[in-house]
């Protein structure tokens, strides 16, 4: 009985460290977002945001990431979860999948420096991505509180 109680402390302690990870990686990204973002005058000047953009790129996969695989996956995977929670989880999957896609195609285009692209599409998709992570953010709190 005691090490039942154990195992499930233990289990909540990374399920809160999970969901604390989590938020720290969000504030990261949402604060690098919007450094890139105040850098519109900057944009034409590549070498300036070249770094800047491969950075935010691959904290944003880590990001993702994070929440595709640790919070939806952790979710999905307790077997003590109500059926309404699990249902939820399942309705609400295929926008989270879509933050996800909409991230890979940022990360994609930007991340190789090699690659040329316009300031235009950088504000035009930096735009898309920004309403794509303010519905990731809500989608996230709910899976948070469903854990």
């Amino acid at each position: 009985m005691l090490n039942s109680s154990l195992l499930q402390k233990d289990k909540s302690l990374q399920t809160l460290h999970l969901v604390s990870t989590l938020q720290a990686e969000r504030s990261a990204v949402w604060s690098m977002y919007c450094k890139i973002a105040e850098m519109q005058a900057s944009f034409a000047e590549s070498e300036k945001i070249s770094p800047m953009l491969s950075s935010f790129s691959q904290l944003l996969i880590d990001y993702v990431s994070l929440g595709h695989f640790g919070i939806y996956e952790k979710l999905m995977a307790k077997k003590q979860q109500s059926l309404a929670a699990l249902s939820s989880a399942t309705m609400l999957y295929p926008a989270f999948s879509n933050t996800t896609a909409a991230a890979i195609l940022f990360n994609d285009a930007y991340v190789d420096r090699k690659r040329t692209w316009h300031t235009d599409n950088l504000i035009r998709d930096l735009s898309k991505l920004g309403e794509h992570l303010a519905k990731r953010m809500e989608i996230e709190d709910w899976l948070c509180r469903l854990l």
